[in-house]
């Protein structure tokens, strides 16, 4: 696969922790003057740049002598408080020599979740962008508490290339890419199935949690959304500049399966499911051929949801099947669970299928 300059003028880069969760203060430096220093010729070609950086509390745990990432949560929030400057002064003194300016932006799940929050932070980014600066996105880990404990960038850094609708998402760590069993490097992947999961494995690095489990998980958003996303090797000279030219030359490249539409994007990935419907066989039927959900195919359902909600939509079996924006309250839906109704429980056109069939 073949990316032209012109498809790949907006670009994600995730940078990983590991990259630069060095003791050396000449790495790090090192490091963050090589990456900028790429993405500066980018945006010198008319390539719009946005970074998701992790590192806040790795740096953070540097700064406070931590051996290991703690494991309570006021701990890891101290860590993220002091990191979170160590780590933008570091990409502000390499972006010094540039008459670029890079931007610190910190989101939450809740800034994904609700539509306002989520059109505000699109807009914040795409005006950066139109001003040439280049955001660096991090979760807000300060305040946040599930975005710790899911303690990885890697989906972040797929919402928010949904959130800008880019061309492509480069995700770096320190390693080439996924491996097979024989530890060969696995170049393309056209569909995300259960082989290819059992290929990953969690890290154990002290300094970040998530591995190539994330990784994958990140990448099934973007070929799910249209957006190509490669796995590679940040320590690789020059790497973010080959892969913006050609996302198939190093490392692994996910190809995009389906084309969704930018709110489709946000009922299937950019919000957590507020709860789950469970529905029949011939519900699960009538949801692949393009059909509403209605009562009579639902026998049960979990959580507490209000009406205009995102809720995940699950076979008996608890495979989820779809996504969508409901008509009914939990409360609603159980007085008529399993019988007819003239109301629909969500009507198709806030169904987005995520089942791969």
């Amino acid at each position: 696969m073949k990316q032209s300059q012109k498809n790949s003028k907006r670009i994600v880069i995730k940078v990983g922790s590991s990259l630069f969760y060095s003791p050396h203060e000449s790495e790090r430096s090192g490091f963050f003057a090589d990456t900028v220093e790429q993405i500066v010729s980018l945006a010198a070609e008319g390539r719009e740049i946005v970074l998701v950086s992790s590192g806040a509390i790795a740096l953070g745990m540097q700064g406070l002598k931590f051996d290991s990432r703690p494991k309570d949560l006021p701990c890891l929030q101290a860590a993220a408080a002091v990191g979170q400057g160590i780590l933008m002064e570091h990409y502000r003194n390499a972006f010094r020599q540039s008459n670029i300016n890079c931007a610190q932006v910190l989101l939450t799940w809740e800034d994904f979740s609700d539509r306002c929050r989520y059109l505000n932070a699109k807009n914040t980014l795409l005006a950066l962008l139109k001003f040439r600066s280049i955001p660096i996105v991090n979760e807000n880990d300060t305040v946040s508490t599930d975005e710790i404990r899911f303690g990885d960038n890697d989906r972040l850094s797929a919402l928010v290339a949904n959130l800008v609708s880019a061309d492509l998402l480069i995700m770096l760590s320190d390693v080439d890419g996924l491996l097979d069993r024989d530890k060969a490097l696995v170049r393309i992947v056209d569909k995300i199935t259960p082989q290819i999961r059992s290929l990953a494995c969690p890290t154990s690095k002290k300094s970040c949690v998530g591995g190539m489990v994330t990784k994958i998980e990140a990448a099934k958003i973007c070929v799910e959304s249209g957006i190509p996303c490669v796995i590679a090797n940040g320590r690789r000279p020059g790497i973010i500049a080959a892969l913006a030219d050609d996302p198939a030359s190093l490392g692994t490249l996910f190809v995009p399966t389906k084309q969704l539409s930018e709110r489709e994007r946000w009922i299937a990935f950019g919000t957590k499911p507020k709860g789950k419907i469970l529905v029949d066989n011939g519900a699960k039927i009538a949801l692949l051929n393009g059909k509403s959900l209605l009562s009579v195919g639902v026998p049960a359902s979990q959580g507490a949801f209000e009406a205009g909600d995102v809720v995940s939509i699950t076979d008996l079996q608890g495979a989820e099947i779809a996504r969508g924006k409901t008509r009914m309250s939990s409360k609603e839906l159980q007085q008529v669970k399993g019988s007819r109704s003239a109301k629909e429980v969500i009507q198709r056109d806030n169904i987005v299928l995520v089942l791969q069939r």
